[in-house]
C-alpha cells in the first residue's frame, strides 16, 4: 500500500533525524564522524590487544621450551648424526602470513638428497592433494621414524616461534611449490601467521586430506582467540603422545 511505505520512509527519516541530525548539519558531522572513529578504533584496540597476548604467549613458552628442553635437543642432535650422515638440523624454504618466505628449522628426518629423490615418488603421493605424503616413504632414517612419530622433528620450529615468524598455534606453512598449485580459495590459509599445531595437527594430521585441511585451517582463522589457542596446546599433548595419524 502507498500510504504504509511513505509512513514507513518518514518513520525511518525522522529516526535517522533523531539521531544524527538534532542541533543542525554541523552537530549531524560532528557526531556522525566521532561516531566512526569510534568503532574504527575500538576495532582496531580489540584485534591489537589479541594480537599483542598472542605473541606475549609465543614469546613466553618458546623461551621456556627451548631452555626447558635442550636435553633432548641434545641426544635427538646426536641420535641423527650416528644413525645417517649429514647435519642434524634441517632447514627449509616456507610460506608465512600473506606470502611472506622464512627459513623454517626442523630436525633432520631423512636421507641426504631427499628433495632430488620426491620427484621420483610423486605417483605415490598419497596426501590426496598437493601436500606430498607417504606412509612408507624410503627416503625417511630410522631415527627419523621416531623423532616424526613423536614430532621432535618439529621442536627446532620454537625458535621460528621466539623470532617471530611463527606463532605456536595457526596453520602449518606449506613450501613455495604448494602454494604455487593452490587454487584461490586455498590461499584463504595464508591469513594468519603459521604455527607449529593447529585444528588438524589435533583430528587426524596427515589422515586428513588437503581440502580437509584447509577447510579446518580456515574455521581456526575466523574463529581464533586467546583460550582456543590454549585449548589446542592442551589437545595436543596426547596427540603427540599417541602419534596418531602421524608419519
Amino acid at each position: 500500500m502507498p500510504g504504509r511505505d511513505d509512513r514507513s520512509d518518514s518513520e525511518l527519516l525522522e529516526q535517522l533525524y533523531r539521531k544524527f541530525a538534532r542541533g543542525g548539519t554541523l552537530i549531524a558531522r560532528i557526531r556522525g564522524t566521532a561516531y566512526f572513529f569510534f568503532k574504527k578504533y575500538s576495532w582496531i584496540a580489540v584485534t591489537e590487544s589479541t594480537y599483542f597476548i598472542k605473541r606475549l604467549l609465543d614469546v613466553c613458552v618458546s623461551a621456556v621450551m627451548l631452555v626447558v628442553l635442550s636435553p633432548i635437543f641434545l641426544v635427538t642432535a646426536l641420535a641423527i648424526k650416528i644413525d645417517s650422515p649429514g647435519p642434524a638440523f634441517y632447514k627449509q624454504t616456507r610460506v608465512g602470513k600473506w606470502g611472506r618466505l622464512f627459513t623454517m628449522y626442523k630436525f633432520r628426518s631423512m636421507i641426504l638428497g631427499a628433495d632430488k629423490m620426491k620427484q621420483q615418488l610423486l605417483d605415490q603421493n598419497e596426501s590426496g592433494g598437493v601436500i606430498f605424503k607417504m606412509k612408507r616413504d624410503p627416503r625417511i632414517t630410522r631415527v627419523g621414524r621416531i623423532v616424526r612419530k613423536l614430532s621432535i622433528d618439529e621442536l627446532p620450529q620454537l625458535w621460528n616461534v621466539l623470532k617471530g615468524d611463527m606463532s605456536l598455534v595457526g596453520p602449518r606453512p606449506p613450501v613455495p611449490g604448494e602454494v604455487a598449485q593452490y587454487e584461490y580459495t586455498d590461499r584463504r590459509r595464508l591469513d594468519a601467521i603459521p604455527g607449529i599445531t593447529c585444528i588438524w595437527q589435533v583430528s587426524g594430521r596427515s589422515e586428513i586430506d588437503f581440502k580437509g585441511q584447509v577447510r579446518l585451517d580456515v574455521q581456526y582463522i575466523e574463529n581464533q582467540s586467546f583460550w582456543g589457542d590454549i585449548k589446542l596446546l592442551l589437545k595436543t599433548i596426547p596427540a603427540v603422545l599417541f602419534g596418531k595419524g602421524a608419519y
